[in-house]
């Protein structure tokens, strides 16, 4: 620790600036200097085979020269657009953050032409969470089982950033837990599965689909974070936040199921294909039935008043792409079918980070919005998915989502106000001109990240990245 300042030490990216006062929507506070952040199918929902699954991939040639590994921060550890229609999520309102993910034209918004996000807003990198936290004595894990501190944490950003949406503070392996799964955080090593699947006989242990493939088994077993839903926008209308959308999440069938055979992000990496290519059948039987879980409860999220869903596809540079093809991608697009059946005005949002190459299919399989990693230019992100619209006959153009590199948000890796902004202009011009984005078949582009915080990262500069991106994208 730092003496006199509580800040964990990060490999020599500690950011001690000073601290101005910040008013936003009037709310004051100081600026903190940083913290180290699918069973049986109707026949309207079945998955492609894997000869179609193979066709919605040729669209996406122009990616697959695009860098798979992830980046590592040395220094720093820790066609045509579819319709114009605007949507009014929760009643009256009107978010431009979902009515750009559902296709209406950047030029009708009044204000900037890019609305944005940040993957892992809430968490580390806030020096108010890390009180919070202390304050709590609970754990990450803990604060996530009382929607109390989930409503709290997931304000936390509103009230510092001019953020478009806020997203549910959650983890991607709440489902896994909800299946039986244990899950631990011990410090230092990330998130682990201490006992993960070792063979096919273990499957017995977990719930049988029939009673997952359901609502209730979601509301029994993830009553917690619904309840979590629905108290942080009844925060966000009290604290003046209610302008802006709740985005709700998942985590897709093969991270999850990469968890849950491998155990964790950082070992036994190989496991999860070598299950693919040993157990088959087993493996089926476990996509399917992660599939049909984060149905319901992507689902069950919108049904509490979630204005936009994301599936996140956080391992796919952990399999090939000969596998994401077979076994992932009918997955996902069985989930984006069966929510747009039964959520069509709720926007749909997928990452395959590691996994560019899958942008076209992904957008044929029904996403609004594509978010794209730091290794992918959005420019060649763009023409893939035009072409693959025109190689479909002519349908949507999803939206492109990220993909600004977080390195620049941390001052150790040469991270300054000044190269912010010039990154941001970078990254809208790697697009082309804003004038154009979402324009004759041109994607829009919410701006995000290409890969999330990571604890280390200013809050100066997280500041800046917000307020470049709704500055150089106002007409």
């Amino acid at each position: 620790m730092v003496a006199g300042v509580g800040l964990p030490v990060h490999a020599g990216c500690v950011q001690l600036q000073k601290l101005p006062t910040l008013s936003f929507g009037g709310f004051q506070q100081a600026a903190a200097p940083s913290a180290a952040l699918p069973g049986q199918t109707t026949a309207s929902t079945a998955a492609p085979s894997v000869a179609a699954a193979t066709a919605l991939l040729t669209g996406a040639a122009a990616l697959r020269s695009a860098g798979r590994g992830r980046r590592r921060h040395g220094g720093c550890t820790a066609g045509s657009v579819r319709s114009a229609v605007v949507l009014r999520a929760g009643g009256d309102q009107d978010f431009p953050l979902v009515n750009v993910a559902r296709g209406l034209s950047p030029a009708e918004l009044t204000g900037p032409r890019v609305p944005m996000w940040v993957f892992r807003q809430a968490g580390r990198h806030m020096l108010e969470y890390n009180e919070y936290k202390a304050k709590t004595g609970k754990n990450f894990l803990e604060l996530l089982r009382d929607p109390k501190d989930v409503a709290e944490v997931t304000l936390q950003p509103l009230r510092r950033y001019k953020v478009d949406a806020a997203i549910l503070f959650s983890d991607i392996l709440v489902v896994a837990e909800a299946l039986g799964v244990r899950v631990e955080m011990p410090g230092g090593k990330g998130i682990l599965v201490p006992e993960p699947l070792r063979s096919p006989a273990d499957l017995s242990a977990l719930p049988a689909e029939a009673e997952t493939d359901t609502a209730a088994f979601v509301e029994d077993k993830l009553s917690h974070v619904l309840a979590a839903v629905r108290l942080i926008l009844e925060k966000m209308k009290e604290e003046g936040f209610g302008d802006r959308p709740l985005i709700g999440f998942s985590a897709a069938p093969w991270t999850l199921f990469f968890y849950m055979v491998g155990g964790s992000s950082r070992k036994n990496q190989k496991e999860g294909e070598r299950w693919l290519a040993e157990n088959e059948k087993a493996s089926k039987k476990l996509l399917d039935l992660l599939t049909k879980v984060i149905v319901e409860y992507l689902s069950a999220q919108a049904r509490n008043g979630a204005h936009v869903l994301q599936v996140f596809e956080a391992m796919g540079e952990h399999i090939s792409e000969e596998n994401f093809t077979r076994w992932a991608l009918p997955a996902m697009t069985e989930i984006a079918a069966e929510l747009k059946r039964r959520h069509p005005t709720v926007p749909l949002m997928v990452f395959p980070r590691g996994a560019s190459y899958s942008l076209a299919a992904l957008q044929t399989a029904g996403y609004d919005v594509v978010s794209v990693d730091t290794e992918t230019n959005l420019g060649e992100a763009a023409s893939a998915l035009k072409a693959e619209a025109a190689r479909t006959g002519g349908g949507r153009v999803a939206a492109l989502q990220g993909n600004f590199d977080p390195k620049w948000l941390r001052a150790c890796e040469g991270g300054s106000v000044e190269v912010v902004r010039r990154e941001v202009q970078r990254m809208f011009d790697s697009l082309g001109p804003v004038a154009g984005f979402g324009q004759n078949g041109h994607p829009a582009l919410i701006a995000n990240l290409g890969e999330g915080l990571n604890g280390t990262e200013s809050v100066e500069l997280v500041a800046a990245f917000v307020d470049s991106v709704h500055e150089l994208s106002t007409k």
